[in-house]
């Protein structure tokens, strides 16, 4: 980890490597395609053993209120962000354009502002970034990731239409 100063402004450049970033996915149970860059790692993400979709869901359905209870993770569905993280999802999507129902693009930032904390006031360092990251995947597949408001990001689990008209 390094302090960056570029003016005025500080930021923290973590040096996450991309072998262990992929050696997480994998023990995790995910296929991973990895896409370096100065400012951050690009994971396209494959869960290729399971046949059930990722447990990303929307937080908004009544019919979701158990999952949400168990979460961990909260994705801003406008943006993609995960809820103070240095990470981003979107949906990965087949040559139709539909959602790849056991896939996500997943993209981790390596710069972050010097003053960025994790829940509990907790420095972000390389260690806590790999720790987090499985964290993150382990939510997907076993206690569900919730997506708040709609946009960008579309749930996977769950209820895939509302029922009946929201008025």
């Amino acid at each position: 980890m390094q302090v960056l100063q570029a003016g005025r402004h500080k930021l923290i450049l973590l040096e996450i490597d991309a072998a262990t970033i992929s050696t997480v996915a994998q023990q995790a149970g995910f296929d991973a395609k990895l896409k370096e860059s100065p400012q951050s790692i690009l994971l396209e993400l494959t869960a290729g053993q399971r046949e059930a979709p990722l447990l990303l869901f929307d937080a908004a359905d009544p019919a979701n209120l158990g999952w949400f209870s168990r979460c961990q993770f909260y994705v801003d569905g406008r943006t993609g962000g995960v809820m103070q993280t240095p990470m981003t999802v979107a949906n990965k999507r087949d040559r139709a354009g539909r959602n790849v129902s056991n896939g996500l693009r997943l993209r981790i930032a390596k710069e972050l502002p010097v003053t960025f904390r994790l829940p509990g006031k907790q420095p972000m360092t390389e260690q806590v970034c790999y720790a987090m990251l499985n964290n993150f995947l382990q939510a997907l597949i076993r206690t569900g990731v919730a997506v708040c408001g709609g946009g960008v990001v579309q749930p996977l689990a769950g209820r895939s239409e509302a029922p009946g008209s929201r008025n």
